[in-house]
This record gives C-alpha cells, structure tokens and sequence, in this order.
C-alpha cells in the first residue's frame, strides 16, 4: 500500500486538483509512489475544521498519512466589519486551533510530517473587482479581507511551526516577493492563478523532497522490468504471493 500525503485546508486546498493546481502538480510527481489525498473544504475557518479531526485523521489508524499539509487561514483572517465576518476566528485562537491539529496527528502517528502553510496576501482591489462581477452595482465597497490583517495569522502561523519545530511554506511573504503579484499569483485577490499554484508547489516539494518522497521506490516495476518470458519474477518483490 502506498504512503499518503493528505491535504488538509479550505478552498485553496480544494481547488488544487484543478487544472494546474499544486495539489494535481503533487499527485503526478509522485504518481505510483505516494498517494495524494484532498481534504480541502471551501469557506473553512480552523474553528469548524477541528470537528473534522477524528474523521479525517482518526487515531488508531493502521495506515496514518506519511505527511500533512495544514493550508488554513485565508477564512479565519476575514475582516469583521465585511462580508466575510461570519468566517472570521481571532488570531490567538487560530494558532491554538492549528497546534490542536497538529497535536491530534502527531498523537496518532509521532512520524507523520506535518507541513504548516500560511495564508497568501489579499489583492483588495482584486476582491472588488470580483465582488463587482458577481453582484454589480450591490457589490459592498468594504474589504473583505486585506493583506495587513492576513499577515498578522501568517506570522502566528510560522511562529507556532518553529514552536513545534515544523516545516513551514510562508506564502504570504514569498508571493509579495515578485512584482506584480497581485494579478500573476491571484485570481480574484484570494484564490490562486496557475501561477500562484506554482509557487505553493515549488515551496511544497521543497520539503517533501528533503524528506526523502522523492527517494521512494515505486509500487510496482517499470515496464522495462518485466521480463516478457518470466513476468512473475519481476513482481516477487513487492507481490511474493503471485
């Protein structure tokens, strides 16, 4: 049975099997030696998710994932006085709903590598723009989210990753790193453009890699293995039953 990489975060998390996505990039550079699974859950705060935990990672599991990604925030960062206020989760419960989260699969499973992500940056503008897509002229004129308030949970999100000694993928800051990247990384200023994408794979496969997923045989034989005359022998290895 292969190794599972679970991904476990709201809608940018969801969205990453489209076409393009981090998650699809993950899945096909480790086809047939990990299996990538999507727990993405669209408008999730780390509030709501934690009743997921028992059913997403129940303790006890024979097979627990070999790696986590833990993609929260975007929702618990929403502003109070906008549209997204329902969402919102302060920032002290935030990290202390992430550490919970981490506590619950390192409990079930002390090796499971657990990867913390943080928010992306917030193109306001770009929010506007979307909101006025959607709604026309009843599109609210106040922010819903912004780059200033998202960055106060992305800095709480790597703090606790160095607190437990965890790998983390700072997004908000490695995104503002490149000129323009309101409009190259953000499709509507909170979800990700192919290219924004990019930059969470890259940044995930960074760590993935120097844990050695990169290394792993593959479940069965290469083609190029399987002696036409004695298939069998190739696959004794991993199916000494055939």
């Amino acid at each position: 049975m292969r190794p599972q990489i679970v991904l476990f975060g709201d809608s940018i998390t969801q969205q990453s099997f489209r076409s393009g996505g981090w998650g699809a990039a993950l899945a096909d550079i480790y086809s047939r030696k990990v299996d990538v699974v999507l727990r993405g859950y669209g408008g999730y705060n780390t509030r709501w998710a934690l009743f997921m935990l028992n059913h997403i990672f129940p303790l006890g599991s024979v097979k627990p994932p070999a790696a986590v990604t833990i993609f929260f925030g975007a929702n618990d960062a929403a502003l109070l006085e906008g549209m997204g206020k329902r969402q919102h989760v302060p920032v002290e419960e935030y990290k202390d709903n992430l550490r919970k989260m981490v506590q619950h699969i390192k409990s079930g499973s002390p090796n499971t590598l657990v990867v913390l992500i943080t928010p992306p940056p917030i193109d306001v503008e770009g929010r506007r723009e979307y909101a006025r897509s959607l709604y026309g002229d009843k599109a609210s004129g106040t922010p819903d989210r912004t780059t200033e308030a998202t960055g106060v949970y992305a800095k709480q999100c790597v703090t606790l990753a160095d607190e437990l000694g965890l790998p983390s993928v700072n997004l908000w800051s490695k995104m503002q790193e490149t000129d323009g990247w309101q409009k190259k990384f953000l499709s509507d200023g909170l979800h990700l453009t192919p290219e924004g994408n990019a930059v969470v794979f890259s940044e995930v496969v960074k760590i993935f890699d120097k844990a050695g997923f990169s290394d792993l045989p593959y479940d069965f034989p290469a083609h190029s293995e399987i002696d036409e005359e004695n298939p069998e022998k190739a696959f004794l290895q991993q199916c000494p039953a055939v």
